[in-house]
Order: structure tokens, then sequence, then C-alpha cells
């Protein structure tokens, strides 16, 4: 509405001048100032009532012409509202503007009456009316300007339309976006239990049935019994690897070839020298009194570091230094792994890290979600990325 009453007062200031260069008088000269207000004044309101302005200025004009009141200097407000019929009305308003610019022309012709100024071979100054062919062309270009402004206007509407497409059109992708990584959450943990179930299930039936065997034969057949034993150890080493090597394994094919799973962090130097082998320079660092950890904590320390280090080779770009640090508290685990290379775009920080092979960040936020921990992810001070996790001891059994 500011706008619009700056424009509006541009009209009434032309509006009210004086002897404005039309030839009414008396009364007429009184409608023509009373037009000259009206105008401006629904065009301040013209984008918030666009159906009601412009019925209301199309029946000012119709008026004008049957009380016989010329077109002044405030008329060019019409033009403002033949737009306005096409950009934000109804479709009945926009019918309406396109019809009052169509008979503008004829209109104010017929009111007028033009009359060609000729001079004859005397030098008499005659004054002829103009020609079936002429006056139409007169009229024509007398209604141009609104049939322009109402072209223009329609324009406004579609491009408005398409710009409003686009932005639900994002919206709707942001919702599916966000349905696609909690299903990939949900079946990856799906995934998970059904393996794990399958592991321990198979392994732990067999220990059971061996058990069950030596014990029966542990008086009469001590070797027996031994060789069961041996099952049971040997049984219960390969449900270990097989459960360590389900919860390290990594979501895409090409990283798990590269890495073979480890499962705890007595492992990282190794990993470490794989990943230097590999061309990537980096750091690693102890704090505080290492001992021995919970299982769940070893596997999920283990599985963030080696996912950072392979965003890293991925994203960090060339060139790029990596540090690892890991504090062992009395209560909880800290893990920090940070570089100086180009971190990561806004777009993929706000999906979660999905980078197009795999789940990324996602599977960080679900692995440390496992042990009750924390992750704190972000663009490092001076350029790179840092990702921080925090593991409660207390909890994790």
């Amino acid at each position: 509405m500011v706008v619009d009453s700056a424009w509006a007062a541009i009209v009434l200031f032309l509006g009210v001048l004086p002897d404005g260069g039309n030839a009414n008088t008396g009364w007429r000269a009184g409608v023509e100032f009373a037009v000259a207000l009206i105008i401006p004044v629904l065009m301040v309101f013209r984008r918030r009532y666009p159906d009601i302005t412009v019925a209301a200025a199309t029946a000012v004009g119709v008026g004008q012409i049957v009380l016989g009141v010329l077109p002044a200097a405030s008329s060019i407000g019409y033009l403002v509202f033949a737009y306005t019929g096409a950009a934000f009305g109804s479709r009945w308003t926009s019918r309406l503007a396109l019809t009052a610019g169509l008979v503008a022309g004829p209109l104010v012709f017929w009111q007028i009456h033009p009359t060609k100024v000729l001079r004859d071979e005397d030098g008499v100054v005659l004054q002829r009316p103009y020609q079936l062919g002429e006056s139409l062309l007169i009229t024509a270009l007398m209604s141009t300007p609104f049939i322009l402004c109402w072209a223009w206007g329609r324009l406004t509407r579609v491009r408005r339309a398409y710009l409003v497409e686009l932005e639900d059109r994002a919206a709707r992708l942001e919702r599916e976006r966000d349905a696609q990584a909690k299903v990939a959450v949900a079946a990856e943990r799906a995934r998970i239990a059904r393996e794990l179930h399958d592991v321990v299930a198979h392994n732990v039936s067999v220990m059971i049935v061996q058990a069950d065997g030596a014990a029966y034969v542990l008086d009469n057949s001590p070797q027996q019994a031994k060789e069961a034993l041996s099952t049971i150890a040997s049984t219960g080493r390969q449900a270990l690897v097989e459960m360590r090597r389900l919860l390290g394994v990594l979501r895409t094919a090409d990283t798990a070839e590269e890495y073979v799973p480890q499962p705890g962090v007595e492992e990282l130097p190794e990993l470490l020298d794989q990943v230097r082998t590999a061309g990537l320079q980096v750091e690693f660092a102890t704090s505080g009194d290492p001992r021995e950890l919970p299982r769940g904590v070893e596997l999920t320390v283990y599985r963030i570091v080696q996912e950072a280090l392979t965003n890293v080779r991925k994203h960090g770009g060339p060139d790029v230094h990596a540090r690892v640090a890991v504090d062992f508290g009395e209560r909880e685990l800290a893990v920090l792994i940070e570089d100086d290379g180009r971190g990561t775009t806004d777009e993929q920080l706000a999906s979660g890290g999905a980078d197009g092979q795999g789940h990324g960040l996602i599977g960080m936020r679900e692995r440390v979600g496992m042990v009750s921990g924390s992750l704190d992810v972000g663009p490092r001070p001076g350029g790179g990325f840092r990702i921080r996790a925090v593991l409660p001891l207390k909890t994790a059994h």
C-alpha cells in the first residue's frame, strides 16, 4: 500500500492541477475534480481489494462518459486498473478489465468527436470528420494502452503462479527428503536387528547343543567333551567376529571394500595407517586413562572415525589434513575428528549428510543414539569440518 499510495499521490497531483488542458466547465469541472479524488483513493486499495476497486473504477469511467466529462490527466489511473484486474482480480474482474479496455477507445472517440483540420486552396481552415478507416485506426490506438496494461498484468499473474508452484515444489521435496531419511533410518534398524537375530540365534543354538552334549559325555568320554568345548569356543569366536563385522560395516559398497571392519578403539592406529597409505595425512592423539570399554562403545567409536575419514577423503579436497583425538573421561568418552579441507555444503548438512552414495551423518547419529550419546557436527572455525561425539560409559553395557 505504501508503493500504491506513492503512485496515487502522483495521479492526484496531476488531476488537481488547475487548467489541466481540458474543456470541462461548470458542473462538469466539479465532476472532473471528484474523479481526480476518487481514482487515487481506489489506487491505494487496489491490491487489497482488486475486484471492488476495478469494478468501482469501471463504474466511474462509464459515469464520466455518460455525463459528458472529457478525459483529464487523472484518467491515466484507468490504465492502472486494467493492469490490476488482470494481475490480482478474479476471473470475472479480469474479463471486465479487458472488456473495458477494448471499448475505452471507441467510447472516448465517440465522446470527443474529433475532426480533421484542413485548408482549402484559398487558405481557409476547414474541419471535417474522419473517414471510417481513419476512425477505426484512431480508436484502436486509443485502446492499445489499456490492452498492453491488461497483458502486462496477465503476465504478472502467470509469473506469480509459477513462483508459487516452485515454492510448493521445493517444500514438497523437502518433506519427501525428510521422509526418505526417516525411512532409511528405520530400514537400517530393521536390517541390523534382523541380521543380529540370525547371527545370535544360530550360533547360540549351536553352543547350547554342544554344551549339553559335553555335560552328558563328560564322565564317560572326556575326549568328546573336550571336542564339544572346543566347538563351543570356536562357535563363540565366530559369532563375535560376525557381530563385529555386522556392526562395523559401512553402508556404501565401495567404502566397505576399502576398509575391513574392525571392532574397537585399539584398532584405530591400524585404520589410520591404512588411511595414510591412501594419501590422507592424519594425526592421532589420546588423552585420559585408556581402558577397556563396553563393546557397543568400542564399535561406535571405530565406526564414527571410519565414516568421518571417508568423508574427508571424498569431500575434503587436495592436500587436506585431518586430526583424530580420543579423550577417556571417567564417565564419558569424547571423540573429535576435524579437518582443514573444503568442508561440506549447506544442502548436504541440512539433509543429514546424504551425498548420493550413502547416508553419511544419518548413520553416525543412528550409531551414537544406540549408545545414548550425542553428536555435534558443523563447519570448523578457520575452514574445514568438525565432528565431535560424546559417548556415556555408565550406560553402555
